[in-house]
C-alpha cells in the first residue's frame, strides 16, 4: 500500500475504535427510552469517553500507524480531537442536568451519590488536563512538570468515566457490554505499560554516546551521537527524534528535534539545536562522552515520500536544520536535480550553516537566496521578510511541478503556504514541519 491508501486504513482503524463502543452500548438490552435528548445526552457522554480512551494510542508513538502522516501531525490532531471529546464530556452533565434540575441537589461531595461523584471529578480532571494545556505557557507550567501531570490527569478523567459508566449501570447491564469496557480499561493499561516500562527499558538497551560539541552560528550548537553497542537506525533525511539527556528514558524528559546530518552515513547521528529555552540553552553544557537516547525515528517531512520531483525549499531560523538532512543526503547521492532554497534570517552574522551551504552550491544544482530582517552595510541581497512578492520572483516557472519544503515561525510557514496555493501548488505538494507539538 502507497501513503494514501495507508492513512486511509489508519483512519478508518480511528473511526472504528472511537464509534464500536457507542454503537455496541446503546443495542438492545438497555434502559427505556428517555427522550431524544436524554439519549442524545447518554451517546455524547459515550463518545467522548471512548474517544479519550483512543487518546492513549495516538501519543503511543506507533510508526506504522504515524508513518502516513507523521507524528507532528498526529499530535495536532490529538490536540484539537481532545477538545471536541471535552466538549462531548461537559456536555452530557450539563444537558442532563437541564433536564433534571434535581440531580444537583445533592450538590456537595459527602452527600452525593457515587455515580455522580466519579463523574464530576472526572470532568474535573479533565477540565484541568485542558485548561493547563492550552494555556501552558502563560500559567507558567514547566514542559516537563506538565508532561507528567498531563499523562495523570488523563489516566484519572479517563479511570473515573469509566467507573462513572460502570456504577450507573443502565448501558451496561449485560456481561457482554461490561466486558467491552474491560477491554478498553484493559488496552489503555497495556499501552501505558508499553509507553511508560517496555519503550524505556528497550531504549536504555540502546544508548548513545556524545561524540562532539560543535558550536554554530546563530547561537546554536550541534551534537554529534553515535550509537553505543548497536546499528544504530536508518532515517529519512528531515525526519526527527525525541532526545533524552541527563535523565534514563524513565523520566519522561525527552525533547523532539530534527536530525540535520545526512541520511546516507548513520554512523553517527547529528542534531543542530537553537538556544530558545530552558532545555536548549543546556546544550552548550553537554560535554563528549555523555550518554543519550533516541526514540527515532519519526515525521513525514522528506523528500524521500517524494523522491521523482524538483525540490524547493523555504527555511526560517534553526528551521535548516531538517533542510540541511535533505541536501547533505542529496549531495552524498550525487543529486543533479533543480533546487532552491529561500532562507530567512535575522543577520548575516547569525546565519546557522551559511559556509557550508556555500560548498553545497558547488557540489548541487542549487540555489540559494538569503533573507535578512537585519542586513549588514553595503548588503545587496534580500532585506526584510519573506513576502508574496519576493516568492513571486523567485519561484520557479511551473511551480505546480515542485514539491516545496516550509520550515520555520508559523508567520512564515503560513504565509509561503498561501501563496504557493495562489501560484496553482496543490496541497498534496506543499510539506510543512509543525515546531511546536504541545
Amino acid at each position: 500500500m502507497n501513503y494514501v491508501q495507508r492513512g486511509f486504513f489508519w483512519i478508518c482503524v480511528y473511526l472504528c475504535m472511537v464509534l464500536t463502543p457507542l454503537f455496541v452500548l446503546l443495542l438492545a438490552p438497555g434502559p427505556l427510552g428517555s427522550g431524544f435528548w436524554w439519549d442524545f445526552s447518554i451517546a455524547l457522554g459515550f463518545a467522548g469517553t471512548s474517544m479519550m480512551a483512543v487518546m492513549f494510542v495516538l501519543t503511543a508513538r506507533f510508526r506504522r500507524a504515524a508513518a502516513p502522516f507523521g507524528i507532528d501531525l498526529i499530535y495536532y490532531f490529538h490536540r484539537w480531537i481532545a477538545l471536541v471529546a471535552f466538549v462531548f464530556v461537559l456536555a452530557h452533565p450539563l444537558i442532563l442536568i437541564y433536564l433534571d434540575p434535581s440531580l444537583l441537589s445533592g450538590k456537595w461531595p459527602w452527600v452525593m451519590p457515587g455515580y455522580l461523584l466519579s463523574g464530576a471529578f472526572s470532568v474535573a480532571a479533565l477540565t484541568t488536563l485542558v485548561v493547563t494545556s492550552l494555556w501552558r505557557q502563560q500559567l507558567k507550567i514547566h514542559y516537563d512538570a506538565w508532561r507528567i501531570w498531563h499523562g495523570l490527569l488523563a489516566i484519572t478523567a479517563l479511570v473515573l468515566a469509566i467507573v462513572h459508566i460502570e456504577w450507573v449501570g443502565n448501558y451496561v447491564s449485560s456481561p457482554w457490554k461490561r466486558l467491552l469496557w474491560l477491554t478498553i480499561s484493559t488496552c489503555c493499561l497495556a499501552l501505558l505499560l508499553y509507553v511508560r516500562l517496555i519503550k524505556p527499558l528497550v531504549l536504555l538497551r540502546h544508548p548513545y554516546r556524545v561524540e562532539q560539541v560543535v558550536k554554530e552560528k546563530g547561537d546554536a550548537w550541534t551534537l554529534v551521537l553515535r550509537p553505543e553497542g548497536h546499528r544504530g537506525f536508518t532515517f529519512m533525511p528531515g525526519q526527527f527524534a525525541w532526545l533524552t539527556l541527563w535523565n534514563s528514558p524513565f523520566a519522561l524528559k525527552e525533547h523532539p528535534f530534527s536530525i540535520s546530518s545526512s541520511a546516507i552515513d548513520t554512523k553517527t547521528i547529528h542534531f543542530t539545536i537553537k538556544k530558545l529555552g530552558d532545555f536548549t540553552a543546556r546544550i552548550k553544557d553537554v560535554v563528549p562522552g555523555q550518554t543519550a537516547y533516541l526514540d527515532a525515528p519519526y515525521g513525514a517531512f522528506s523528500i524521500d515520500r517524494h523522491p521523482y520531483s524538483d525540490y524547493v525549499f523555504v527555511a526560517g531560523g534553526i528551521g535548516i536544520a531538517p533542510i540541511m538532512s535533505m541536501l547533505r543526503t542529496l549531495a552524498d547521492r550525487g543529486d543533479d536535480r533543480s533546487l532552491l532554497l529561500i532562507y530567512a534570517y535575522k543577520t548575516w552574522e547569525g546565519l546557522t550553516f551559511r559556509e557550508e551551504l556555500e560548498k553545497l552550491k558547488e557540489q548541487l544544482n542549487l540555489r540559494v537566496v538569503y533573507v535578512l530582517e537585519n542586513p549588514p552595510d553595503g548588503w545587496e541581497g534580500e532585506k526584510g521578510f519573506v513576502t508574496d512578492d519576493l516568492l513571486s520572483r523567485y519561484l520557479p516557472g511551473a511551480p505546480a511541478r515542485y514539491h516545496y519544503y516550509l520550515c520555520g515561525p508559523a508567520v512564515l510557514t503560513t504565509l509561503v503556504e498561501k501563496t504557493l496555493q495562489r501560484q496553482g501548488v496543490p496541497l498534496y505538494r506543499i510539506h510543512s514541519e509543525l515546531f511546536n507539538l504541545v
